[in-house]
This record gives C-alpha cells, structure tokens and sequence, in this order.
C-alpha cells in the first residue's frame, strides 16, 4: 500500500534536488495514466484533485477509485486536495482520502490568509494530513489560455513568506515568481529566480509551483535548484487528451464514445513521463519509498449489548450518530451491524474508520463524540469491548520489499 506521508516525499525531493510532480486528474484516464507511467519510470508521485475543476466530476464519486489506485500501485503516491475554496471542503477532502490539502485564499490580505490557513493547518495536522499554503496571486485559469486570464499577479515576498510560514504552519508554500496557471502566452516566461532563491534560502521547507506546464527545460532545472520540490501539471495533460480525442471523432463520424478516447492514456504517457525525467523523479521510487511512513487508517471498534427498553430506538440513534460522527474532520466512515445470531453477550458492533491514527485524540475530544459515547453508555449493557486497530503492514512489507529489488 504505498499511499505515503507527503511530507515525508517532498523532503525526500527538496533535500536531492528533484521535484515530483502534481499531476491533476478529471477522470479514470487520467487517473491511469499517471499511476501507470509513475511505476513505468519507478517515479513516486502526487495525484493533485483540484476544487475548481469539480464540475468535471464528482469528487466523492472519483475518490474511491484514486485511493484504491494509490494504494495498489507499486511506486510511492500521495493524495492532494488542490485550490480548495472553504474550510468545510477541506474537511471533506481529508474525510474521504485526501492526506495533503491547500485552501486558496491568496487573493485575501495578508492577515486573513494567514488566520484562515492557520485553521486549516489546526484541524489537517490534528489528522496527520499536511498542509500546502499559498502566498501570492497566480494569475490564470487551470485549462485555460492564461492570456485571457491573467489578473494582477502579486509576487511572493520573501519576509512576508517567512512571517506565514512561521504563524501558519504549513508544510509547504506554493510561490508566485512569474508562472500562470493554464496555457502560458508564450514559452519564454520569465521567473524571478532571484526571488525564489531569497525565499528558499528564508524558509527552507519545500516549495510549490503552479502553472507548471509549458516551461523550458533550463527554467525547470533552476527552479529545482532553488527549492521546487512539487511541480503542478494539468493544462498540457488536458489539451494532449483533447487533442487526441478531436483526432479519433475527425477520423471517423461513426466512433462511439470509447473509440473516442482510444490512445488517449498511451498519449498522456509520453508527456508524463518526459516530465518525470526532466524534474529527476524518474527511478526514485525505491529510496523514497524506504524514507517515507505509511499513510494508515486506523479504525475504532465497539462491540457492545443493549438493554431490551432500548432496541426499538436503537436504529434512530445509531443513524444519528452516524450523521454527526462524519462531521468529525478525520472521521471517514460510521457502520454499524447486528449479531445474526442472538448472542447472550455482545449483540451490536460499532465500526468507526479514521482517516489516521493522528486522528485519535482530537476524535475522541470531539463534542461529537463524546455526546455519541455518552448516549450508548446509557443504552448498553455496562459490558463492551473499545478497541482502535491500525490497518496491518503486511502489504506495505511486501511493496517495499518489490520496490527496492526493481
């Protein structure tokens, strides 16, 4: 199960002098594409799912399928939760997989972003999940002609970096020193790397770019020099696929849908793959794979009775419970079952999964909680069974194991 702690990924990178890339992705082609040239060039990387891109998909639909992906896959993976717009849907991010997430905020003042980030950080660390901020303004639109979009770019600050950072806590900081997301205007943008390098040598944590498509290769290499250890991807990826399919629907007005989107994982392939060997992720996977933890669930089990007065409302309160014990950030999934049989001693069995063992302590100090503890502690025979269980290591033993004699 290689779904791995990013932190532990991104300082890998930022220590060596390579950059992993942040590939966005709006469907199970995309999806395939990376994790398949990912272990094809033995590169870990990052499955970036972006906020302003939803209306493409739903997430809650998409993420099963990207965390079944990560956690089959035979390189190191991390799971982030790009340009979200509200607290809330951070919460549902880490609640359903993610285990990096970033709040765009950086049109907001100073102050504001940094108050709003630090309640961000508060909650996401208290699950284990990492933190990606952003100071600075962007210009551009994700998939779009950045030309068209440009808006007032806004400069990272080197003191003001240092001064977030510090009252924020994040894990990483995207910067702004010159890129735009979606298509650039033209290939010969230019970066302030003397910025970049006052703000690497200031913060001295891994740092992000965005807009990362349609940069030359000498831009690239600098940037990794001066601290980029993530590079976000999405733009070039979309037009590739869109190309290919505008090419099959022209070839012939009688293809389906499927025939439709014939070549367009093999083509991703070759872009995302000239991109792992141009930032040197490429035939990284073993050693990073041997630096990082393992991203594990954990789960709380509660098996318990319950007094005869109580059995007709049992279901009523267990649903109640279920509704608001998943408002809980970490707290991924509620289930609750019946003895087929009718056991003398336990009856009912509670089955709570978090999203890490972090999650642990602020779940268990959660108002939440402790008015669904308090509630069964009176419905229930005095007798029960609490224990929380860590997912086991077996599989994570064996990919580490395949990895390193790759």
């Amino acid at each position: 199960m290689p779904l791995v702690d990013m932190r532990d990924m991104l300082n890998h990178a930022y220590q060596n002098n390579y950059a992993i890339g942040g590939f966005g992705l709006v469907s199970l082609d995309f999806l395939e594409a990376i994790i398949m040239t990912a272990e094809f060039c033995r590169s870990p990387v990052i499955l970036n799912l972006s906020e302003p891109l939803f209306h493409q998909h739903d997430f809650s639909l998409i993420m099963p399928a990207v965390e079944r992906a990560a956690h089959h896959a035979k390189v190191p993976v991390a799971i982030h939760f790009d340009h979200a717009k509200a607290h809330e849907s951070i919460v549902q991010a880490i609640n359903l997989g993610c285990n990096s997430v970033m709040l765009d905020v950086s049109l907001e003042a100073l102050p504001v972003n940094i108050t709003q980030t630090s309640r961000v950080t508060e909650v996401a660390h208290a699950c284990g999940t990492a933190v990606e901020g952003i100071l600075g303004f962007i210009g551009g639109v994700e998939g779009e002609n950045a030309i068209n979009n440009l808006g007032d770019a806004v400069y990272t600050s080197s003191e003001e970096a240092k001064v977030y950072v510090e009252r924020t806590r994040i894990d990483f900081l995207a910067v702004s020193v010159g890129t735009m997301h979606g298509r650039q205007p033209n290939r010969s943008t230019k970066l302030d790397f003397k910025r970049l390098k006052r703000i690497n040598d200031e913060l001295g944590i891994p740092l992000v770019l965005h807009g990362g498509s349609g940069l030359v290769e000498e831009q690239y290499h600098k940037l990794i020099l001066n601290g980029i250890a993530k590079i976000n991807c999405y733009t070039e990826l979309s037009d590739i696929a869109a190309a290919v399919i505008r090419s099959n629907a022209q070839a012939s007005n009688k293809k389906g849908y499927i025939e439709s989107l014939r070549g367009v994982k093999e083509s991703l392939h070759e872009q995302i793959k000239l991109y792992m060997h141009l930032w040197g992720s490429a035939g990284r996977a073993a050693e990073v794979l041997i630096q990082c933890r393992p991203w594990q669930s954990v789960e709380q089990i509660i098996i318990c009775n319950v007094e005869s007065r109580y059995l007709q409302q049992f279901d009523t309160l267990t649903e109640q419970a279920r509704k608001t014990l998943t408002t809980i950030p970490g707290v991924r999934q509620v289930f609750s079952s019946w003895a087929l049989s009718e056991p003398g001693q336990y009856r009912l069995c509670w089955r709570i999964q978090l999203a890490h063992a972090e999650v642990i302590n602020s779940y268990q100090s959660h108002p939440h909680y402790n008015a669904f503890y308090s509630q069964i502690s009176h419905s229930i025979d005095s007798k029960k069974i609490n224990i929380t269980f860590v997912s086991t290591l077996s599989s994570w033993d064996h990919q580490l194991k395949e990895s390193v004699n790759a």
